[in-house]
């Protein structure tokens, strides 16, 4: 790949972080156990599909820790990043990272653009076959959770830490993602996305938490349309 920033397994800014991540994002610490699995099955389950129903769009700023696995006997090693996040069903986000490094990604339905401030340089590639079965898509592709179980398994998990807990694993064993848990907090309206963990094939784990979450904000019909600034790289791998 010549956008070395965004496609390192490793880099905390890397694009894949939302292919292999996280919305996700969402998107959790720790697998939990099943306190009753009848039960368990009605918590995460329905906050996952509430907030689908109820949150059409969404903004919320969030840090990102993702962490490598373990080598030679050594803890894997952690970096950190943060920004803005905000979502549109169907399809279409911005992840805005503001540090350590500015950088863009913008999804408008069609095409996945990355936007590297300091190589200034554009990536643009074909949106479905870059996300396909992806945390992105759990956050940001339908307006109901029976659209998603053609691409994933879902399972609550038992509440933990105030929040409902959700594991969604995919079911293709050829991608890029191991399992993905959400975690969400109840407020009086709907519930919301809190933590989104996912775990990738590479062992790496991407902890992505939110707050600040603003749900059906107002923007323009433009909002995620992304023009290239002028002069800069315009890459179509």
């Amino acid at each position: 790949m010549v956008n070395v920033k965004f496609w390192c397994p490793i880099a905390p800014n890397d694009p894949r972080m939302i292919t292999l991540a996280a919305s996700l994002l969402p998107f959790v610490r720790g697998l939990l156990l099943c306190l009753c699995a009848s039960a368990a099955s009605a918590n995460g389950l329905e906050a996952l599909s509430q907030f689908m129903r109820q949150a059409q769009s969404g903004r919320a700023q969030f840090s990102q820790v993702v962490t490598s696995p373990p080598k030679d006997g050594k803890v894997g090693r952690s970096k950190t990043s943060s920004g803005i996040f905000e979502f549109e069903r169907p399809g279409r986000f911005r992840f805005i990272y503001q540090k350590p490094f500015a950088q863009t990604l913008v999804a408008d339905g069609q095409t996945l653009w990355m936007y590297d401030v300091d190589l200034n340089q554009v990536t643009a590639r074909p949106q479905l076959q870059v996300l396909g079965a992806t945390p992105a898509a759990i956050l940001t592709s339908a307006s109901d959770l029976k659209a998603l179980q053609a691409d994933f398994v879902f399972q609550s998990e038992a509440d933990q830490e105030g929040m409902q807990w959700l594991r969604a694993t995919p079911k293709s064993k050829d991608g890029q993602i191991q399992s993905v848990l959400a975690g969400f907090r109840g407020s009086e309206k709907a519930p919301t996305l809190a933590v989104l963990e996912v775990l990738d094939s590479f062992g790496q784990r991407s902890v992505m938490t939110f707050s600040g979450y603003e749900a059906n904000p107002a923007w323009g019909a433009d909002h995620f349309v992304f023009k290239p600034p002028a002069g800069v790289d315009v890459l179509r791998p």
